[in-house]
């Protein structure tokens, strides 16, 4: 359901409905069938694994949410938890999380998403309650990611909107959104990601399309999904190259398709 490249890119995590989240050492010899031996299993949610993020800067710690309605901050080198972030604590979310997105400007602060239609806020350094929670979503929220600027984080939700919010303030900046009829299904939001410098706001939708946001007027500069051999099935994931020169979209088409701005794409 899940996986996360480590900063330096020496090891990979996935995480999935067996409730743990693996650790693989990319560096490690393979075995007989060319596959790679597990290098560490994190064990301790009690639901599925749906998001996994490493530390900014650390090989040594990553972030996970779970459907038991928690994150966690793990310590790989022991695979212990270090904090349980939710739960039995009140201010914790009270349904599935799917989602979570670390601060890059301040790794302390993390958000997260969750089934309960809400977006919370938490600093690794005081697990027993969220700094903040944000409403507004009518669905389930799906994603978050974070602004490169680290004050604010976007949202995408089963309700068909992005949201852009304020760590700082908790207020609502910009909603994403298209027009639909009463009668019209409104396809949900999977998957978000902000270009680099944050004015372009990219979200993958259930229907295929895949809207390229202009994140201060709010107003879609161009649908992928529109485009000549465009996903012809749910956009299930997106991802920015570290450059930001190029998209990534996976689709329950089997296809993963690349998208450059210069106008190549490319499908794998």
């Amino acid at each position: 359901m899940t996986c996360a490249f480590s900063p330096s890119g020496q090891s990979v995590a996935c995480g999935g409905l067996d409730s743990m989240c693996s650790i693989f050492n990319l560096n490690s010899p393979t075995d007989r069938d060319g596959n790679l031996p597990l290098s560490r299993t994190l064990s301790g949610h009690k639901g599925y694994v749906s998001s996994c993020q490493y530390v900014p800067d650390e090989d040594t710690h990553l972030i996970t949410a779970s459907g038991d309605q928690t994150c966690v901050l793990w310590d790989i080198t022991t695979g212990l938890r270090t904090s349980v972030f939710g739960g039995e604590f009140q201010s914790g979310h009270t349904a599935d999380v799917l989602s979570v997105s670390i601060n890059g400007s301040n790794s302390r602060m993390f958000v997260s998403g969750s089934c309960d239609s809400t977006a919370r806020l938490w600093d690794t350094r005081v697990a027993s309650r969220a700094v903040r929670t944000f409403h507004g979503h009518e669905g389930d929220v799906n994603t978050v990611k974070f602004f490169p600027d680290g004050n604010r984080f976007g949202t995408g939700s089963d309700d068909g909107t992005c949201r852009l919010f304020d760590i700082r303030t908790g207020h609502l900046l910009q909603e994403y959104s298209q027009p639909h009829g009463d009668n019209e299904e409104v396809p949900h939001v999977t998957s978000i990601a902000f270009s680099i410098s944050g004015r372009l706001l990219f979200a993958g939708y259930t229907n295929g399309d895949c809207y390229v946001w202009d994140t201060l007027l709010a107003q879609v500069v161009l649908n992928l999904g529109t485009l000549q051999n465009s996903h012809n099935g749910r956009i299930s994931c997106l991802g920015l190259s570290a450059d930001g020169s190029a998209l990534c979209t996976g689709s329950s088409d089997t296809n993963l398709k690349i998208w450059a701005f210069g106008g190549h794409r490319r499908v794998i």
